[in-house]
């Protein structure tokens, strides 16, 4: 019994070291995951400590930014179904959508953070900026991610030509005029061996 609580032991302390992230192994956070990587992922930084007052100014801000963004995703929705892109405006309708909806849940978010604010609950009030700073950091991954949708244009790399040969040695026939059973002629199923007995 004291041997598969020491195994156990051991491998919860592995699993423990294993998930320590490398930030804290080095002694400091990688400068991509503090402040987003240029492959369009965005990270999650440390804020400073704010009052409820300057969240609440922040929040306002951060929502101006993400209509600011839903606006340009618009934009480019526009020119792609200007273009008959049907591609392109399928993958930017899909992420205007979801830019809308973190919008329309962020401006929730407000007006739970402007009532914490009046009641001065600093812990809810943390607790609806947090949620908005995340909503934020969504519509800007959403909006990197509407820049990389691709067209039809992109797709396609050249004209399409289709070709095929035929078989020469392929009768010339194609067999449907060829009825193997005559209509006057009716079968009659084989009759039963085991119904004999």
């Amino acid at each position: 019994m004291r041997l598969s609580r020491f195994k156990w032991l051991s491998v919860v302390a592995v699993v423990a070291a294993l998930a320590v992230p490398a930030g804290a192994q080095t002694g400091g956070a990688s400068p991509a995951a503090s402040t987003g990587s240029a492959d369009g992922q965005v990270g999650f930084q440390k804020r400073a400590q704010l009052t409820p007052q300057q969240e609440l100014t922040e929040a306002d801000s951060q929502i101006s930014r993400m209509e600011t963004a839903g606006a340009a995703v618009r934009r480019q929705l526009e020119q792609a179904r200007a273009a008959r892109d049907v591609v392109k405006t399928l993958c930017l309708n899909d992420k205007l959508s979801q830019v809308d909806v973190a919008v329309r849940s962020a401006k929730d978010r407000r007006g739970s953070l402007q009532l914490a604010v009046g009641r001065n609950d600093t812990e809810l009030s943390n607790h609806e900026y947090t949620i908005l700073t995340v909503l934020r950091q969504r519509v800007e991954q959403l909006t990197a991610e509407a820049n990389q949708c691709i067209g039809e244009e992109a797709v396609l790399l050249g004209e399409s030509k289709i070709t095929w040969t035929v078989d020469p040695t392929l009768p010339d026939d194609d067999g449907t005029g060829y009825n193997p059973i005559d209509p006057g002629v009716i079968a009659l199923p084989p009759s039963c061996v085991s119904c004999a007995r």
